[in-house]
């Protein structure tokens, strides 16, 4: 039904039901090991980042690489029970009720020990003493505990070890545990050089991806793998310049390469395109990833998610300057064409991002119009990387979708319609229920330092005559309630969005 036209306002928003799909519900997640802490009722948790790229499951130690001396140790827990650091983590996943991305290593050692020492000056024989073989499959039966004497890791047995540790988790689509192949494998040389000193190639990382992903599945072949976990821009192009590259974009090469494994093995290995999207979006010469909070960045920051998704934004960074010569970024826009022309059927994530600003409300609008985002967009996951330990207000940003109310409170499972008059000065999300169609809940951002009055219109099967409002401003980072909404008619409200607010509309 239409509703009458609400009036005048600093900007029109209109929710428009007559469009609609299901929203993914492995988009509110969080690297964070505390999923309560991260403001509750988030659906997904990732064991990721450099720490895991040589994991050896069989004792839980890893290795540093450059980001402390290449030093092996206990850093991730677990004790030496096999696998523990990753079991107990799933565990608390689980009875957080959010499922787990798990990263396998696909790189050919991993940490023998927990041994103190470092090593910062290359030793001859570093490798070959501190770390043990990594490889794809055993090529025998499984052992629970696993043999330590054998000198080589095997991951399939890994998966094995999970899969019979939770053997719940072979849901359908939306699994509870899901396998990641590494971490930003295009910086390995840099971030690992004990265990890859060289730079990694095109023909390597498909040959590694596809025969780690294919041992994955063949222990569990209803597994969903994300690859290649690549960690930016110049990743996403050319593999950080790998020598083989030859002109050829890598995300497109890698799709193809994984089509056609998909026709060798006769299922598909591959099922989810990841990618990290860390913003070079800079504001008063300032990067907006970091904590600076002036006005310059503070403004950059809050546009900064336009860049996901708006063919009219060109925003002030390298990457729009140098490599796209002025033109905007469009990045799940982008993926989805190439996925589209590539390898069609792949699902698309983004397993690490962050906006910067955590202890300021700029990053909670950030945060916010990015979850608004990836719900429209129709991302299948992703998980924030927080960069400083002053998370409180990207982890009020996410209650403002998950638990707006203190209550569990949650935007809803499928989104429909909705667009402002003008993007620079507002973003606004809207969604409904599969299971309580009649409910809207709204969520409206004002990216300015000033109040402005929305004229909001909300065409839906049956038309709102109430609502109920709560609010994220700089007062404080948590979510508070505000006045309840009154129509004016059915269908068309005027709500006046507090100054740099995030608001969330319960529409009835």
């Amino acid at each position: 039904m239409q509703p009458p036209d609400p009036g005048m306002g600093d900007v029109r928003l209109a929710v428009d039901s007559s469009s609609a799909h299901a929203i993914s519900a492995l988009i509110y997640g969080t690297n964070e090991r505390d999923l309560g802490g991260a403001g509750a009722n988030l659906t997904l948790g990732r064991l990721g980042g450099n720490r895991w790229t040589a994991y050896n499951w069989e004792n839980n130690a890893s290795n540093a690489g450059t980001d402390w001396m290449n030093q092996n140790d206990a850093y991730l827990g677990g004790g030496d029970t096999p696998g523990e650091a990753v079991r107990s983590a799933v565990a608390a996943a689980h009875a957080a009720g959010a499922a787990m991305i798990v990263t396998v290593p696909i790189i050919d050692h991993v940490a023998a020990d927990t041994g103190p020492g470092g090593d910062v000056s290359g030793s001859a024989n570093y490798l070959q003493t501190r770390f043990r073989r990594n490889a794809p499959t055993k090529g025998a039966a499984f052992a629970n505990p696993p043999d330590v004497r054998d000198a080589t890791v095997y991951q399939d047995e890994f998966v094995a070890f999970l899969d019979q540790a939770f053997p719940g988790a072979r849901a359908d689509r939306q699994r509870t545990i899901l396998y990641s192949l590494d971490n930003e494998p295009d910086l390995w040389s840099g971030t690992h050089p004990r265990v890859h000193p060289e730079p990694v190639t095109y023909a390597e990382l498909v040959d590694r991806g596809t025969r780690y992903a294919s041992a994955i599945k063949g222990v569990v072949p209803e597994a969903v793998v994300l690859g290649p976990v690549s960690y930016g821009w110049a990743g996403f192009v050319n593999l950080q310049g790998a020598r083989d590259a030859g002109g050829r974009d890598f995300l497109e090469f890698y799709l193809d390469a994984m089509r056609q494994a998909e026709g060798t093995a006769g299922r598909r290995l591959v099922d989810v395109l990841d990618l990290h999207w860390y913003p070079e979006a800079r504001g008063g010469g300032v990067r907006i990833t970091g904590q600076e909070t002036g006005a310059d960045v503070a403004r950059a920051r809050v546009q900064a998610p336009r860049s996901l998704w708006d063919a009219a934004y060109v925003e002030d960074s390298w990457i729009t300057r140098d490599a796209l010569g002025g033109q905007p970024i469009r990045l799940l826009p982008r993926a989805a064409e190439k996925i589209a022309a590539h390898y069609p059927g792949t699902l698309l994530s983004l397993s690490e991002y962050s906006y910067g600003g955590g202890g300021h409300i700029s990053g909670a609008l950030a945060q916010a119009d990015a979850l608004g985002v990836f719900g429209r967009e129709g991302l299948f996951a992703a998980t924030l990387w927080p960069l400083a330990d002053d998370q409180s207000f990207v982890h009020a940003a996410f209650a403002m979708f998950r638990s707006y109310d203190g209550q569990r409170g949650a935007f809803g499972d499928v989104s429909i319609g909705a667009t402002t008059s003008d993007a620079e000065k507002s973003s606004v999300y809207a969604s409904t229920f599969a299971a309580m169609p009649g409910r809207v809940v709204v969520v409206a951002i004002n990216k300015t330092g000033t109040p402005l009055t929305a004229a909001l219109s909300v065409a839906h099967q049956t038309l709102p005559s109430r609502g109920k409002a709560f609010v994220l401003t700089s007062a404080g980072a948590a979510p508070r309630a505000a006045a309840d909404l009154a129509a004016s008619a059915p269908g068309a409200f005027t709500y006046t969005m507090p100054a740099m607010s995030v608001s969330t509309l319960v529409l009835e």
